[in-house]
């Protein structure tokens, strides 16, 4: 492969040029690869030193019908050479493998940017599929745009005539063809793919060779041709010092809950009804049996959340996740831990809804149904990891708030935040929180089960079979102190205060929250969850220009850290962007209802763009 670099950099007589930051989208039918050609152009990023943030974009169906509007896949990355937060706005380049892949993203391209169409699809059949009246490589559809038609399909059957595959088999194989034209176009190195490409097909040589020359073929296309004048290059980003690793969401969430129970010394039960986007953090898990981990796939998911409520019973890290709509089905089961005060992680990963919604799509609609979903008053803790990389140190605060304080705890994360990737600075494990466990031993005296901390109002975890510890548990209301069924009145409010100012006390043990810009000012941007990345971008970009906004981002919903009503009334207005109704905002007027809170709302279940909040901001001021 070194051969091949060092050919072309004697070959080529193109002009260079050098790009601050690049945004790339790949796109065709859900069959087409393009998931698979954006993960290794983002692993190339990541191998290159470049930061980077990527926007993965399919339908539900495993294979949607070929050719149509809702079975277009894409994948859209942003790399570069400064610290970015978002995968982009609207694209630089755009790669796509059918008309209809076309239609739906011609929106997402920059104007004047640059479009790959593969011509052979562009024929009748195809066209009508897309819903195109006329060939809009022939009409002036596209003049707002660099267009480059590139027979695809035929260049990849060409390239691979002599290797021994049906031509179904040829036909898959022009992602990488394309692929190969984008890596020379902004100067990427072919090693990684092609080792990624031996080692995926490694029992089946006669794919691992087609897949390797098509990429091949695509670059040495890029070189040769006349339409392609120029090439650039994207220079490694200026991190701060460290090492580093591609990690997406499901992973770093994966990665965080594993390190909590090594901190803990406990096993990892992770039981999980499969359903998207959350499957990937168990198809994670699985892999890591070897690190103290248990998965169990169950037949519903209120199996799902009693197994890991059972394990939290037992003395162990009771960890479920789903989506909304499981959720809705482990209410119970959640409240059961509530009432039995047990420390049950449950993550939420937030998809468009309501019912089975959008499965593949981002939302951000489950934020009240997280906190109020369950009958009665059953409080618990909240926490929303706001990046990728940032899901790491989010699932170990889960697990220490729920063992220390002995409640609860919703991991609420996004479609948009486990699917995408971004650079994950390894952390200092010294660093690392202490998540200090003690279970009661035998005693002397009378066991109380309910008796209660002084400082987090936990009762005692006790172990089951240990001699002497042996106490009354289920859902029916608790005696103070015995934990015995009761239906005395005031014995049941005392209860349901002691869970609330349980909760409540949860923040005297988080950070404070912190405020970027300036400490009090016009405007205050508030945000929570996956909106941090556009936030934080309007926020620098308006800097830029000489408007100052400040920005502050929750992570933690469930209690609200002890100073965030100090901070919201130092500003004239606080804009809440939100992907749902302003459920958020809701909470904020409720609870501080002297702030001047305005939201911006957005239901498409696809992210900000950078765009819509800095013209919010606009006309704010």
């Amino acid at each position: 492969m070194a051969d091949l670099r060092s050919e072309e950099k004697i070959k080529t007589r193109k002009a260079r040029a050098e790009a601050t930051a690049v945004t790339v989208r790949f796109a065709g039918d859900s069959g087409d690869g393009m998931q698979l050609a954006g993960d290794q152009f983002t692993d190339t990023a990541a191998v290159m030193g470049n930061d980077f943030a990527t926007l993965p974009d399919f339908p539900a169906e495993i294979r949607a019908p070929a050719g149509t509007l809702p079975g277009v896949s894409s994948f859209q990355i942003q790399f570069s050479r400064d610290i970015i937060f978002t995968p982009g706005d609207r694209c630089d380049v755009l790669i796509t493998m059918n008309p209809a892949a076309l239609k739906v993203n011609i929106p997402n391209v920059k104007q004047g940017g640059l479009i790959f169409v593969n011509e052979d699809s562009f024929d009748e059949a195809h066209l009508k599929k897309a819903g195109w009246k006329t060939n809009p490589l022939s009409d002036a559809t596209l003049k707002d745009f660099q267009v480059i038609k590139v027979p695809l399909s035929s260049l990849t059957a060409n390239a691979l005539k002599d290797h021994p595959l049906k031509l179904s088999e040829v036909e898959r194989c022009k992602n990488f063809f394309a692929l190969g034209i984008v890596f020379w176009l902004y100067d990427r190195a072919l090693d990684h793919t092609i080792e990624w490409i031996r080692d995926r097909f490694s029992k089946k040589p006669e794919i691992a060779n087609a897949n390797v020359a098509a990429v091949k073929a695509g670059y040495n296309y890029a070189d040769i041709t006349e339409v392609l004048p120029i090439r650039y290059e994207v220079k490694p980003a200026r991190l701060e010092p460290g090492t580093y690793r591609k990690i997406t969401g499901y992973e770093a969430t994966a990665i965080g809950f594993i390190t909590a129970a090594n901190l803990a010394n406990k096993t990892l039960f992770y039981g999980s009804y499969p359903i998207t986007p959350a499957s990937n953090i168990l198809h994670e898990l699985a892999y890591r049996k070897n690190y103290n981990v248990k998965t169990f796939q169950a037949e519903d998911e209120i199996a799902a959340c009693g197994a890991a409520l059972g394990a939290s019973f037992g003395g162990q890290i009771g960890l479920t996740g789903t989506s909304g709509p499981g959720m809705c089905l482990k209410a119970e089961m959640m409240n059961l831990a509530v009432m039995t005060e047990l420390p049950l992680i449950v993550i939420n990963a937030q998809r468009g809804g309501p019912s089975t919604g959008m499965p593949t799509k981002t939302e951000q609609g489950d934020l009240l149904q997280v906190l109020f979903g369950r009958n009665g008053e059953s409080p618990i803790a909240v926490v929303a990891p706001k990046t990728a990389s940032d899901s790491y140190q989010m699932a170990i605060e889960a697990v220490r708030i729920a063992m220390k304080y002995m409640t609860p705890v919703v991991f609420l994360t996004e479609a948009d935040i486990l699917n995408s990737a971004e650079p994950w600075k390894l952390p200092d494990l010294s660093r690392l929180p202490k998540i200090e466990v003690k279970h009661p031993a035998q005693g002397s005296g009378p066991f109380l089960p309910y008796s209660r901390d002084s400082v987090t109002l936990a009762r005692p975890w006790a172990i089951p079979g240990t001699p002497g510890l042996e106490h009354r548990i289920g859902g029916l209301s608790k005696a103070d102190l015995t934990g015995n069924v009761s239906y005395d009145g005031p014995n049941n409010e005392k209860m349901i205060r002691y869970r609330a100012e349980k909760i409540k006390a949860v923040a005297n043990d988080i950070p404070e929250q912190e405020v970027i810009g300036p400490q009090s000012g016009k405007i205050l941007v508030l945000g929570w969850g996956g909106t941090f990345g556009p936030i934080s971008q309007a926020v620098s970009d308006l800097k830029a220009e000489g408007i100052q906004v400040s920005q502050a981002h929750l992570n933690y919903l469930n209690p609200f850290p002890r100073n965030l009503g100090t901070i919201l009334g130092q500003f004239k207005t606080v804009l809440i962007p939100e992907l749902n109704m302003g459920q958020l905002l809701l909470l904020i007027r409720g609870t501080y209802p002297r702030v001047n809170a305005v939201g911006l709302h957005k239901l498409h279940c696809q992210p900000f763009k950078v765009e819509e909040i800095k013209t919010k901001i606009r006309e704010l001021i």
